[in-house]
């Protein structure tokens, strides 16, 4: 028997069909449906016939756990899983997406757990009301599937629903993190890389488009960071609220920063994400109304934004002379000193 197949809007998703592949997942059947990273088969993890059949399909080891999938921070509580400050704080950075732990729960046994950000994938996994376990779509040792039509073509037999939510926007696999003893340990490398991931402090710097000003910063404080020995321990971006993707630095910035002794030739332009947003410990923008668009996209950013220049705007020299970029350098270079020494103090 085939299984079903639901096609349900990656960003509109029918909640009638959600809640009918819900159902299925909660008495017992085997649901496919997509993440932010790949497909995977949602089973409940309190039903033994659903697991076994799990294993069986996968062709996966009894002694080979299956991550549980959460769409809720209270869940952690739910399942007594005990975290420390430093695990709680990584996981609050980048949760919802495309992070794994393994953690332990009050007995002291290991289980892996994530919480995806894709939209199909919280609602399934909220509405099911059951802990769900979710490997990907795909036989052990096999390619994990992007599209509802990868797992359609190997896995459609032996599933029940097949929710089709368009093709995973990552396309890797999560990143896993064991956080039981310390220091962390990524047991695999997936789409978070170990630099992001095990950072003390990500810096974050915002003009308008990532091109002049947060350039500068950045790689001013990036200058100073490595001087000190912290470069381990603090990491330092930059972005543009109306940056595009990919734009090279201005020329007259790479001319300032060379005489600095900084290369940034190789810089390449992006735009603030809520992503990049949500994993920044602290926000600092060129002027108010960076603050202001920051604030519109991610509101619970408020308390990690400030401007670089305390109550005053760093004027914008795109399109200016060499002379007037030089100036610009100067102020920043000074704030960026002030915040160097900020850092310093807490991490000395």
């Amino acid at each position: 028997m085939q299984a079903k197949v639901l096609k349900i809007d990656p960003h509109f998703p029918q909640s009638d069909l959600i809640k009918e592949a819900a159902n299925v997942l909660k008495k017992g059947g085997l649901v496919a449906f997509p993440t932010e990273t790949v497909y995977g088969i949602g089973a409940n993890l309190l039903d033994k016939r659903a697991i076994d059949r799990l294993y069986e399909i996968k062709k996966r080891p009894k002694d080979k756990p299956f991550t549980v999938h959460i769409a809720k921070f209270e869940t952690l509580k739910k399942l007594k899983i005990k975290l420390s400050e430093k695990a709680e704080r990584i996981v609050h950075k980048f949760w919802p997406g495309p992070l794994t732990i393994v953690a332990f729960n009050a007995k002291k046994e290991k289980i892996g757990l994530r919480m995806p950000m894709n939209k199909i994938a919280l609602e399934l996994i909220d509405k099911s009301s059951v802990p769900v376990v979710a490997p990907s779509a795909n036989l052990s040792g096999r390619k994990p599937p992007v599209s509802a039509g990868e797992v359609i073509s190997e896995m459609s037999g032996v599933l029940d629903v097949i929710i089709d939510g368009g093709n995973s926007e990552v396309g890797t696999e999560s990143t896993v993190l064991d956080v039981t003893k310390d220091p962390f340990k990524i047991l695999r490398q997936g789409a978070i890389s170990k630099e992001e991931l095990l950072t003390d402090f990500h810096v974050l710097f915002v003009c308008t488009g990532n091109s002049c000003r947060s350039v500068m910063a950045k790689a001013l404080l990036e200058k100073l960071i490595k001087q000190s020995g912290l470069s381990d321990r603090i990491k330092v971006d930059s972005a543009g609220t109306g940056g595009f993707l990919g734009i090279p630095a201005a020329e007259n910035t790479i001319q300032v920063l060379k005489e600095e002794g900084v290369d940034v030739s190789s810089h390449k332009g992006k735009g603030i994400t809520g992503e990049l947003l949500k994993k920044s410990d602290m926000i600092l923008v060129m002027e108010r109304r960076h603050r202001d668009i920051i604030l519109n996209k991610v509101p619970a950013a408020g308390l990690k934004v400030r401007l670089l220049k305390k109550d005053s705007d760093i004027p914008d020299p795109i399109g200016r002379s060499l002379e007037e970029y030089r100036d610009v350098l100067g102020i920043i270079k000074n704030q960026v000193e002030n915040i160097f020494l900020e850092l310093f103090e807490d991490y000395k």
